[in-house]
């Protein structure tokens, strides 16, 4: 089996999850082909050969991100202190390529390639979630989401994760197997 798995990630909280369910991924299908690949690097000949195509992002606005919501997260990080890792990788994420954009490249599949869609979130009420309209757009463009879209908690606008997220993200990556 070949598992693609792509995200999008601001402060490096959705590429630990996307690393996590890598993790599960394997644990579960120690013979599994993984490939855990920013967005930026996810070409459609890569995902044309995945069994199983996990995307996931981070949640702005209610949803998926945006160029707009990604050039307001980083001039919002660039403004902390002792922050200067976290806005080092906010700005490149601006500079590249979001899932919005690359949804619009992302080729039809055959009906029956397996999917998954995933978030990194915050836990306050009303906060939404950009893992409904990843999977959405996966469904779009023929794929069969096998999972319902699962979100990961973050612990204030950038982070950390919550205690125990990785964990748990190991463990649906491995039940995607």
């Amino acid at each position: 089996m070949h598992t693609v798995i792509v995200y999008e990630s601001m402060y490096g909280n959705t590429r630990e999850i996307a690393e996590a369910i890598a993790e599960g991924v394997h644990q579960a299908d120690p013979g599994a082909a993984v490939d855990c690949l920013p967005v930026a690097e996810a070409d459609a000949d890569i995902t044309r050969t995945a069994d199983l195509l996990v995307v996931g992002g981070p949640t702005h606005m209610h949803g998926m991100s945006s160029g707009l919501s990604r050039r307001m997260a980083a001039t919002a990080e660039e403004h902390k202190n002792g922050q200067e890792e976290k806005a080092a990788e906010a700005r490149e994420a601006v500079e590249g390529q979001g899932l919005r954009a690359w949804f619009h490249d992302l080729p039809e599949t055959e009906s029956g390639t397996h999917a998954a869609a995933f978030d990194t979130r915050g836990d306050t009420p009303g906060s939404g979630g950009a893992a409904k309209g990843i999977a959405h757009r996966l469904s779009h463009h023929r794929y069969d989401v096998i999972v319902e879209p699962e979100g990961f908690i973050v612990e204030g606008s950038d982070g950390p994760l919550r205690t125990g997220e990785l964990d748990r993200a190991r463990s649906w990556g491995a039940s995607l197997v």
